[in-house]
Parts: C-alpha cells; structure tokens; sequence
C-alpha cells in the first residue's frame, strides 16, 4: 500500500525547536518522530511513501533519501508556497496511486492500517476518515455521524458548547484519487474547511472509522513533554527503543556513569551519554544520544535532545534542551525551552569537549 505523510508544517508553536527544523523531525524517544512512524508504518504493510514537505525540506530527504535504508520507497513532493491539507494532497497528486493513505505526521498515532482499509473498502467509500475522541473538540475538526458511520456534517474548531459530537479528525485518511477533483490546483485549500465539506454536500460516500490508541498533537512544547512522558509511562511503544535495565530506566550503548549517580524511573537514556559524579536523573527526563550530564547536576521531567550538554551543579526542571544546547556552571533552570542556532551549532560540532568523561561507575535506580 501507498501512503502520503504530510510533513511540511511549519510548527510555529514548537518554536524555537522547529526555527530551522520540520516538527516531525523533532525527536520522540531520541528519534525523529518521522522515522518512527514510517517504520511503524513498514510493519503494518506500507512500502511506498510519498513525503510532502515544505519547512526546511533538505533535513527530511537528507535523512532518508528515497527509503533504502529503511526497507521502502519514498519520494517527495514539494511545495514551494503553503498549499494547506488539501493543497499539499492536490500538490502529490502526480506520485498517487489510485487508492492511498494520508496521515498527518505532525500528530503522534500507530495507526492499525488493515482495519481502518477494511472499513473503507466495504463501505465503497471515495474518502474515510480516521477518528479520535476528545474531551475538548474545540480545536479541532468535529463529526457528527450516522449510524452506519457516513458522516453528515463537519465543522472545523466549533465553541465546546456546540460541537455535535467529541470525535475529532484525527489526521488519517484513506482516500479515492477521484477525491482530489475536488481540489483546486496551485492554492492554500483546507480539506477540514473546504473539501470535506464539500464533497458532503455534493452527496459522495464520506465516512468516518474511530481509531484505537494512542493519538497526541504534539505541536506546543507542553504537549511535546507530554508525550514524552507518556511514552516512558507506557501508554504506546515506538519501534528500537533501547531495553529496561531495570524497571522504568531505558539505556543505551555505550552510557558512561560516574560514581553515585542515580536514576530515578521513569528514565531514557541514549546512546554513547556520560553522566558525571552524584547526577540525578528523573524521574521522567529523556537524555539524547551524546549528551553529557556534570557532577551533582539534576535533571527532572526534562527533554535533552542529542548532544545536549548541562554544566555541573545545574538543576534542569520542565525544560527542553535542542542539539548541542549547553548550560552555564551552577544554573537553576525552569520551564525554559533552549535551542542552539544553526551556526552555532556548527561551532558546537567542532568544539573539543569541557567536561571530562567520568570514571566508571554504578548507577543506583531510587523512586
């Protein structure tokens, strides 16, 4: 089967994480989201990928190339201006298959793929549409449903007080390509807004299938972290996590520890870290491939992307650090999101490094 990722939002409320970055790169268990799900995606009988991408494109089709490395095919579709949901399908178009998959890859969700094609395939439907429950649909696209599932009415980001239901467009289509007549080429169109309204109205066979799982926009810093921690909690799994080596502490290769540290569960550590003597991690903190942890430094429900590094004696508390963002000696930090610029970070790569590596010790899991 085919899918269509869209990955060409510009994240503008994970800023500054996503400055010089596409959302779905940024990393979810320290690695890009995007690759999670594609691989997710391979497992559930997906080996031909479109990518439509438009913020910083280059990092993407650098990273995964026309999907060897992965055991797929991917090619690109870029946009050179915003073309909105169904602008950006209408864009693809010429890369489609006749039948397809959409899925918004800003959102975290392992979609079962084989049940939600069933459900479109039996009810000859030209598009359905993926499903979540919310408590709050205020800002997002709501269905109100038939019995059999067809779908009557859509209205995008309608008052709490007057959604017709708790069911949100969950960013998963499985569509028809005779859909996309009904996009105007070469503008911004919203499907949630224009398209799907539309095709309602003209009658065609529009449905909607409730998803099971895990479903998180992860699009502010807040629901960054959260997802995070609902990861390291359990409440979905991504594809080569690293193992427990206790229970709630995730380690990787090559992880240096200095005398005393200690892990508090739930933990995830990366590959090739070191943590200085008496650090404190978590609980809930994910440490990023290469970060480097000081002596007597604390690190609580916090995010280190790769390369990461915190000075000695810093307390680090609600807070994401991007690549290669350091931290000056003693620091407090709170509820602060840090990120490296592209050039600096370039210096960063060549630096040589300013704290040594500790010596080998035990880490002492406490919770």
């Amino acid at each position: 089967m085919q899918a269509l990722l869209l990955a060409g939002g510009l994240g503008t409320r994970l800023r500054p994480l996503t400055d010089d970055l596409p959302k779905p790169m940024a990393p979810l268990g320290n690695r890009p989201w995007l690759e999670s799900l594609i691989r997710h995606l391979k497992n559930e009988g997906v080996s031909r990928f479109v990518l439509a991408v438009k913020h910083f494109p280059e990092v993407i089709e650098r990273h995964f190339g026309d999907g060897r490395r992965l055991g797929v095919e991917i090619v690109y579709a870029r946009e050179e201006t915003l073309l909105g949901t169904a602008g950006a399908i209408k864009n693809a178009e010429a890369f489609l298959e006749e039948r397809f998959l959409v899925v918004n890859a800003d959102v975290v969700h392992l979609i079962d793929v084989q049940p939600l094609v069933r459900f479109h395939d039996m009810r000859r439907a030209l598009v359905t549409i993926g499903l979540t429950e919310v408590d709050d649909p205020s800002a997002y696209g709501v269905v109100a449903l038939e019995e059999n599932g067809r779908i009557r009415r859509f209205v995008e980001k309608p008052r709490r007080e007057e959604a017709p239901s708790n069911l949100i467009n969950a960013g998963v289509y499985v569509m028809e390509k005779a859909a996309l007549r009904a996009i105007p080429p070469g503008r911004e169109v919203s499907i949630e807004r224009e398209t799907f309204p539309a095709l309602i109205d003209a009658g065609e066979r529009i449905y909607g299938a409730r998803l099971s799982g895990y479903w998180k926009d992860i699009g502010t810093p807040e629901r960054y972290r959260a997802a995070h921690w609902d990861l390291l909690d359990g409440r979905f799994a991504l594809p080569l996590l690293p193992p427990e080596a206790e229970p709630g502490i995730r380690l990787g290769r090559r992880v240096r520890l200095g005398k005393g540290v200690v892990l508090r569960p739930p933990v995830l550590i990366g590959d090739g870290v070191y943590l200085g003597d008496g650090a404190v991690v978590g609980p809930y903190a994910v440490i990023g491939d290469g970060a480097r942890i000081g002596d007597e430094a604390e690190i609580v429900r916090t995010i280190l992307w790769n390369g990461a590094a915190v000075a000695p004696s810093c307390t680090v508390h609600d807070s994401i650090l991007g690549d290669r963002a350091e931290t000056p000696l003693g620091l407090i930090i709170a509820g602060a999101v840090i990120k490296l610029g592209r050039s600096a970070r370039s210096l960063a790569a060549v630096r040589p490094e300013r704290m040594e590596a500790p010596v080998p010790g035990k880490a002492v899991a406490r919770p």
